[in-house]
């Protein structure tokens, strides 16, 4: 891809998506402008990226043919502000925050432009990414391609209607978290057995990702493939009654329900 990609923002999202795109070679560095806070920012982003950087949003933005906004929630009003007088008409505008609706971005401008809201999440820094993406009416069916093959080249991407889009931290965002908890509380279990704490952290993070390649692979249910695992009267089905018992799915969603509620929160400030 030939267009310059522009991120205003350096955190840990940023850079996830900056390192896929490199990988994958999606994009080639000299094509990446980067704005941040503080010189040491972008000395640092650019030692380790070898991209474009400025202090500057506003040339991120009169430079950029696609924009990302990489900022927190709570940022977005103050760097519209700042940039929208300098946004090119074709300029393709993404917000990768929770909360930020395409009606809020498009309300900063006087005419219309191109938006459009996604939620990646921090595996995209090893190409195993999951974006949910959704267009207002200015992108055009090519731009729409062209942005999905940007994320494609750090994962999947899953095309969502924007009601929906308050939905997404609570199951792609933010559960990163929770199977990092996950994995944590099964190598602490493996600990507790007497396995060393590396070889146990690296035989649950293993089990973890065989089980998400199952899911992808074969196309079965989870009900499915964890029946497949249970022998009856097993030790499978013994963790398994335990992990009922102490209401394991229903914490789970729960706190689903709760990372949805925050999300909805953010988008009404």
């Amino acid at each position: 891809m030939k267009r310059t990609i522009g991120f205003i923002g350096s955190g840990k999202m940023a850079q996830s998506i900056i390192q896929g795109l490199i990988k994958s070679e999606v994009i080639f560095p000299n094509n990446i402008i980067v704005s941040a806070k503080t010189e040491s920012t972008l000395i640092e982003m650019k030692n380790r990226f070898a991209v474009q950087t400025t202090l500057d949003n506003k040339e991120v933005s009169q430079k950029s043919d696609i924009l990302f906004l990489a900022v927190k929630p709570n940022l977005h009003q103050f760097i519209l502000n700042e940039i929208k007088q300098y946004i090119n008409k074709d300029t393709i505008i993404i917000t990768i925050a929770a909360g930020i609706s395409i009606e809020m971005i498009e309300g900063f401008f006087l005419e219309s432009v191109k938006v459009v809201r996604t939620m990646p999440n921090t595996p995209s820094l090893v190409g195993e990414g999951m974006t949910a993406i959704c267009f207002n009416q200015e992108v055009s069916k090519e731009e729409e391609a062209e942005v999905a093959e940007l994320f494609k080249g750090i994962g999947k991407v899953e095309f969502i209607e924007e009601n929906m889009m308050n939905a997404i931290p609570a199951v792609s965002g933010s559960s990163p978290a929770y199977v990092y908890m996950f994995i944590e509380a099964l190598a602490d279990g493996a600990v507790l057995q007497g396995i060393p704490r590396q070889q146990a952290l690296n035989l649950a993070a293993q089990a973890v990702l065989g089980a998400a390649k199952m899911v992808m692979d074969t196309g079965l249910h989870p009900a499915v493939l964890k029946d497949q695992v249970c022998t009856p009267g097993g030790a499978t089905i013994e963790a398994v009654a335990t992990l009922e018992r102490n209401a394991f799915r229903a914490a789970i969603i729960d706190a689903m329900e709760e990372c949805t509620k925050k999300s909805i929160s953010l988008s009404k400030q």
